[in-house]
Formats: C-alpha cells, sequence, structure tokens
C-alpha cells in the first residue's frame, strides 16, 4: 500500500499515522505559550488577580463552597470535582493580568459544569478511572496479543486496543467540556466588567489557544489507535 514501508512495525509507517497530529501539537502549545506570555505582561482593567476574578464569577453564579487555592507549575491550573476545589497556578492566583483573568475564568467554568451536572464533564469524570488503567495496560496487551499467531492472540490484540481506544473516547469527549468552559468564561468576563470590554481580544487569544491543544490531544490519541488497528490488520494480511 505504501512503496517502500513495510505494512506494519516500521517508524516510517507511524509516522504517517502520528506526524500531523504531533506537528498541530507543536503549534497549539507554541500558541498558547506566546498567548499567555504576551497577555500576562498587560494588567487587567479592573486591577483583579486571578484568585479574585474566579471567587466573583463562582459567587455570582452561587457557588460560595467552591475553594480556590494556589498551585505550583505553569498553566496547572485545575478544578478538582471531587473536593470542590479550583486550583490556580502561580501565575494565575494571584497576578491581575488579562491572561490570568481569563484562564481564571475557564477554571470556573468548570466549577459551574460541575454544579449543573453538564454531561460532558460528568461522562469525562466516569471515564477516568478506565482511562487511567487502559492507558498503560492496552499498549501491553495488544503487544503480547501479536506475539502469538493464533485466534487466541488476534483476540487479546483486539481487546488491548479497545482498552487503549478508550483513551481517545477521553479525548473526544474533553473537547467539548474544554470549549463550554471558555464559552461560559468569555460570557462571564463580558457581562461582568471585570476586565474592559476593548481587553476581551486577549482573552479570546488565550482560552483558542488553550482550545487547540485539546483539538492535537485528541488527534493524536486518534492517530494512535489508527497505527494499532493499522498493524492489526496488517498481521492479517500477512499470514
Amino acid at each position: 500500500m505504501f512503496p517502500g514501508i513495510h505494512w506494519y512495525g516500521s517508524y516510517g509507517t507511524y509516522l504517517l499515522f502520528a506526524l500531523p497530529a504531533l506537528i498541530l501539537g507543536l503549534i497549539a502549545q507554541a500558541k498558547v505559550k506566546s498567548a499567555f506570555d504576551k497577555y500576562s505582561r498587560v494588567k487587567n482593567y479592573t486591577g483583579l488577580t486571578g484568585a479574585q476574578v474566579a471567587r466573583r464569577v463562582l459567587d455570582s453564579n452561587g457557588l460560595h463552597d467552591i475553594r480556590i487555592e494556589p498551585v505550583h507549575g505553569m498553566l496547572s491550573d485545575h478544578y478538582d470535582p471531587s473536593s470542590k476545589t479550583l486550583r490556580l497556578s502561580d501565575s494565575v492566583y494571584d497576578v491581575p493580568s488579562i491572561a490570568a483573568a481569563g484562564v481564571a475564568a475557564h477554571e470556573s467554568g468548570h466549577a459551574i459544569q460541575d454544579a449543573e451536572r453538564y454531561g460532558p464533564l460528568v461522562l469525562r469524570t466516569a471515564l477516568v478511572p478506565t482511562v487511567q488503567i487502559g492507558s498503560w495496560l492496552g499498549p501491553i496487551i495488544f503487544m503480547v496479543g501479536l506475539l502469538f499467531a493464533t485466534p487466541f492472540g488476534e483476540k487479546m490484540a483486539i481487546f488491548g486496543l479497545i482498552l487503549f481506544a478508550l483513551t481517545a473516547v477521553f479525548s473526544i469527549v474533553t473537547l467539548p467540556v474544554e470549549i463550554n468552559a471558555s464559552k461560559r468564561a468569555k460570557a462571564a468576563l463580558e457581562s461582568s466588567g471585570f476586565i474592559g470590554m476593548g481587553q476581551m481580544e486577549g482573552v479570546h487569544s488565550v482560552l483558542d489557544a488553550a482550545a487547540l491543544t485539546y483539538v492535537a490531544a485528541a488527534a493524536q490519541a486518534v492517530s494512535t489507535i489508527l497505527y494499532y488497528a493499522f498493524i492489526l490488520l496488517g498481521r492479517r494480511d500477512d499470514r
């Protein structure tokens, strides 16, 4: 099918599947870094820090019980639904920038989703335990199954592929969760006056770049699944 490339198991074949998603991922990371660095240096109109923006967005939605805590790490911001805690990184928590306001509002959006039992978030949370197992055990089962040129080996490989495929499902389900959180964040910032209307361009740049990273992650997961399926089909044809 591909001249000069073995049907399966070659590095060149893997690149045919992985390279486009890898390039997209690198572009996404570069855009996030560029946008965040740029708007981290621009103070927002009200001078509110990321933690203060998050508190006001949460309180305006009746979520007074959600805790806000600092967490170390670059862009390690996240909402923990199990402890009802919103954690903001050092570059967001006590920084009064446009970028900090956008990220804080985005993470607050996840807390609002949790309170409303937003469907995709509920599904993503339910998938976490299985995905944590499947992401490392699936490839092992798949590769072990390929070692056995028997119907049992093929079934084992298929099972490993299905188990690992849950990572792709997780990545795809994550897309509407993140896009919706950003949509909520933009609406909250536009209507609240927490930052100047002329500064919304910066919020859009930061959050849209972040959304692209999730698209890239989904593309990478799907491309890996397709490569594994390619290997399995190639083995059948080589019999």
